[in-house]
């Protein structure tokens, strides 16, 4: 079964999700966004931190 399939096969157990995002300090709901900030939101690049490496310690202690 495909992945599509599988969607409609549940479709009607599927609820809308509700995505949040952090605007000049608080939250707000990305639906309640006007078309300018919802087009902006559309544009972001995302990313993902890495941890810090372990190896920046060592170095330190070594100095």
């Amino acid at each position: 079964m495909t992945d599509q399939e599988i969607l409609e096969a549940n479709k009607a157990e599927r609820q809308p999700v509700e995505c949040w995002t952090r605007v000049m300090g608080y939250f707000r709901p990305v639906s309640h966004f006007n078309i300018g900030k919802k087009s902006e939101f559309n544009n972001r690049k995302w990313f993902v931190e890495e941890k810090a490496c372990a190896c920046s310690c060592e170095l330190r202690k070594a100095g």
